[in-house]
């Protein structure tokens, strides 16, 4: 087996356990909730610290990456993951719980800073698209067994197996990853990390989340809502200053912006990923409270959106790698802005096929766009600052997650008092409180329906502009580049050469590996 594909396998692990780890503990919630005694303040915790820890450290360990060698962190997010799943099915109390997925969020952000970096490293620019295609592969097969296996987990045993599950994967991927992955970094003794930068963006990323999911919960107008969100800006000037004007070596090279295929990629990435994350959530609230369906229920009729993705991405990137990613991805964005639309239509009453049909849809767009949309932001990019590009990539795209939670829990509680969202999206907004907002259990209902409406009408909005920005983002560049020359351990040098010496040398553009340093 060639290399590259050796590498896809091993990064497809780490990917199949962050997508299934995603969707199992949704199933899983009332359950943990319960056992635990948790309030729903810390089981919305026990998601975002997870969320918190993946965005806030994945800008510095992609830059760590890019310095000491993307094998090894990548491998050492395995262990840590690993690490936290373990502790997190031991967890006695909410409190833990919360604290142990931090945990397992570190180890899930050293290996979402290195995954677009290995694979890049890999696969040549032409070839990129079908890889990160596969990737979605995963992703989308993941979240389907995910929903499966939490309904089978919860059947037979504890909600604790859905950690304890990740053990035996994980020690199999360590293995694996120690086994197969060559690294592609030589460390520089010259090059430092900037502490400082890392603690004021982490400062002022986690404040910003801080304030987002406190609004979610309390309401925009709460002091704790809006006292992180203000501290949030000047940490975050701060972290600009430095790293524009006191940086040796910037953890953000801001010239990486300077190329406006990388940042009309990144815009065109961030506003969708506004307008999308979201989604899932806000159809499981309709399936289980309008629709009356069990919580596994409402997870499997979220599949369809899931099998198309799967389904289409390896589409996709092929596309992608045969006519630009700008054509795919604006197609993508613009089949996902129809799909939102047509789910802004559905009522009370609405058939469950024809929500299907629109999820379904919704992941046709997301095949198209995904592989070729992150092929397009690597292309921008040196190959020395993979692995910044892709801890930036990924820290935009969980803020953006944060963001699409408050823009559709804004519309759809515009019309409730503040502070409501809690017990509506908690299971708690019983007969008293709908009484006490003079409203009816229909009437709940209905003022639901219309949020959710304005919510995903808003998000339709959302992927119309991320498609001006995809149309504006220019030609990729997807040949000439240098291809690496891997070494199985750091301490070996690394030389580069290009394409054609590649080709001439019989590689057929495939990385290969020189006699090991002595």
């Amino acid at each position: 087996m060639d290399f590259k594909w050796r590498v896809l396998g091993v990064v497809s692990i780490g990917s199949l356990m962050g997508s299934i780890d995603s969707t199992v503990l949704l199933i899983a919630f009332p359950d943990i909730a319960r056992e635990l005694g948790a309030d729903l303040v810390t089981m919305v915790w026990v998601i975002m610290i997870y969320i918190l820890m993946g965005t806030a450290l994945v800008l510095s360990l992609g830059r760590l990456s890019d310095m000491k060698g993307r094998k090894r962190l990548y491998n050492a997010g395995f262990v840590v993951f690993v690490l936290g799943s373990l502790l997190s099915g031991f967890a006695q109390n909410g409190l833990e719980l919360v604290a142990f997925r931090g945990v397992q969020g570190v180890g899930g952000a050293m290996l979402v800073a290195n995954s677009f970096a290995i694979l890049s490293d890999a696969f040549p620019p032409n070839e990129r698209g079908r890889a990160f295609g596969i990737n979605s592969v995963v992703w989308g097969t993941g979240s389907i067994v995910g929903f499966a296996l939490g309904g089978l987990i919860l059947a037979v045993t504890t909600w604790r197996w859905i950690f304890f599950i990740n053990v035996p994967i994980g020690v199999v991927a360590i293995a694996l990853a120690a086994l197969l992955l060559r690294e592609s970094v030589t460390p520089d003794p010259k090059e430092t990390f900037d502490f400082a930068a890392a603690s004021l963006f982490v400062a002022a990323l986690a404040l910003f989340l801080l304030g987002v999911t406190d609004g979610i919960l309390y309401g925009w107008v709460s002091v704790v809502t809006w006292a992180p969100l203000l501290l949030s800006a000047p940490a975050l000037a701060a972290f600009l200053y430095w790293e524009a004007a006191v940086s040796a070596d910037p953890i953000l090279p801001f010239s990486l912006f300077r190329d406006w295929l990388f940042s009309a990629s990144l815009l065109a990435a961030v506003l969708q990923g506004i307008a999308l994350f979201a989604t899932n959530f806000l159809l499981m609230v309709y399936f289980q409270g309008i629709r009356g369906v069990t919580v596994i229920t409402a997870a499997y009729l979220l599949i369809p959106l899931s099998v198309t993705l799967g389904l289409v991405g390896p589409i996709g990137g092929r596309l992608s790698d045969r006519y630009g990613a700008r054509v795919v991805s604006t197609v993508g964005l613009l089949v996902q802005a129809l799909a939102l639309f047509g789910l802004a239509t559905i009522s009370g009453s609405t058939s469950l096929w024809t929500v299907g049909a629109w999820e379904a849809v919704l992941g046709v767009g997301g095949g198209l766009f995904f592989p070729a949309n992150t092929a397009s932001i690597m292309a921008g990019v040196p190959r020395p600052k993979y692995g910044v590009a892709s801890g930036v990539m990924m820290t935009l795209r969980n803020s953006s997650m944060a963001l699409s939670f408050a823009v559709a829990l804004i519309a759809v509680t515009a019309r409730l008092p503040s502070g409501t969202a809690a017990a509506l999206f908690g299971g708690t907004f019983g007969p008293s409180l709908v009484a006490q907002l003079g409203l009816t259990p229909a009437g709940l209902d209905q003022v639901f329906l219309v949020g959710m409406r304005s919510a995903f009408a808003v998000s339709g909005a959302f992927l119309s502009v991320a498609a001006v920005f995809s149309v504006l983002r220019g030609k990729e560049r997807r040949a000439g580049e240098a291809v690496v020359l891997h070494r199985p351990t750091v301490r070996s040098p690394v030389a580069w050469r290009s394409m054609d010496e590649e080709v001439r040398a019989g590689t057929g553009g495939r990385p290969t590996v020189p006699p090991a340093a002595p």
